[in-house]
């Protein structure tokens, strides 16, 4: 009876943010458009991709059904077992020169993915029973709950995803509330560790920080990658050359066209209106998660959707300065346009909780 219950509570409750969902469905369609493009219309590409958005948006709807408090109370559950699955990433992982991935037999799964969710699940769920803004105490025991998981993706190694994991969490702390003094001490705590830092680093991770700074010293090895890009970019002019006219990626020019890259085959092949086009998109979805946020009905709520949104701006600013040469390069898609892995299913089931929120907040009103 209480599964019955819990089942009918599901099935009757208001779910979806329309504008948010016709939002991601455009942008949907825009990336399976351009990796057709980018994969020299190599059908199975797309069809793969299109299969991970229909897993995605199952996630998304099922997920939309569970109300917040129920959500919480699953979180530490989620948080730790995605951290277990870390540590047997770190004994059965396997990859290409980085143990990334678990085999299922049935699909490749990188559990990396799981924590840009659940850890601003986790820093929400920790900081919501208590009085905010967080003392110091709070501050260095969410230090520490973001600190374990980001320093095992770190080890496998993966940089880039370690620091948008710590981010999603640095997010929910930020958005509790702290005072900006509190804000420049630990910036700056960052900053003075960076020198540090630096020694710890693969060498090949310090050659794409040097790389950044000189990609023409190393034009046909380390900059190739940053060089080739804004080709790519700059040739797209104003209008582009138009769709499945990007040279750069036909002929080969381009590396990772269809994954890290695919950024660079868009603005060639629509140039600077289509640029300003999908950046006036994902501002409209990150617009709309932080609105979310701000009429949340609680502090786990609110501070998870706005995590979320934040995060998912690093994500577009991140690849955006990446392929425009003015970040390192790193692993980072552009979310919903570039081809591989987990991430487009995570980034949709991360807004299956946005509607799960913004469903609680109408049942409310």
């Amino acid at each position: 009876m209480r599964m019955k219950r819990f089942g009918l509570r599901l099935v009757s409750r208001p779910r979806l943010d329309i504008p948010l969902l016709l939002a991601l469905f455009i942008l949907a369609c825009v990336g399976l458009t351009t990796l057709y493009s980018a994969g020299n219309a190599d059908a199975s590409l797309v069809t793969g991709q299109a299969m991970r958005f229909g897993l995605g948006a199952v996630l998304l709807v099922v997920i939309s059904r569970i109300p917040p408090p129920v959500l919480r109370s699953w979180t530490p559950w989620l948080y730790m077992g995605s951290t277990a699955l870390l540590v047997v990433v770190a004994i059965l992982g396997e990859g290409r020169g980085a143990y990334r991935w678990l085999d299922l037999g049935v699909m490749r799964f990188q559990p990396s993915e799981l924590l840009k969710l659940t850890m601003p699940m986790m820093v929400a769920w920790y900081l919501h029973p208590r009085q905010l803004p967080p003392s110091w105490k709070d501050i260095a025991v969410v230090g520490l709950l973001i600190a374990v998981p980001a320093g095992l993706i770190a080890k496998q190694p993966d940089l880039g995803t370690a620091l948008l994991v710590a981010g999603a969490g640095a997010f929910a702390l930020f958005l509790s509330g702290m005072a900006w003094w509190r804000i420049g001490l630990i910036v700056g705590a960052v900053g003075g560790a960076i020198p540090v830092a630096w020694q710890f680093l693969h060498e090949y991770q310090r050659n794409r920080v040097r790389t950044l700074l000189d990609p023409e010293s190393d034009p046909l090895g380390n900059g190739w990658h940053i060089i080739q890009s804004k080709i790519a970019v700059g040739s797209g002019g104003v209008f582009g050359k138009g769709w499945q006219h990007s040279t750069q990626s036909r002929l080969e020019f381009l590396p990772e066209h269809t994954t890290d890259f695919i950024f660079a085959v868009f603005s060639e092949e629509f140039g600077l209106i289509g640029v300003i086009g999908i950046m006036l998109l994902y501002a409209f979805i990150i617009g709309r998660c932080l609105w979310i946020a701000m009429n949340a009905r609680d502090t786990y709520s609110r501070l998870l959707a706005g995590a979320i949104g934040m995060s998912f701006f690093v994500y577009v600013a991140v690849n955006g300065g990446m392929v425009a040469g003015i970040l390192p390069v790193v692993g980072v898609p552009m979310p919903l346009v570039s081809y591989g892995g987990t991430s487009a299913v995570s980034l949709l089931t991360g807004f299956g909780v946005l509607m799960s929120i913004h469903a609680n907040r109408k049942l409310h009103d």
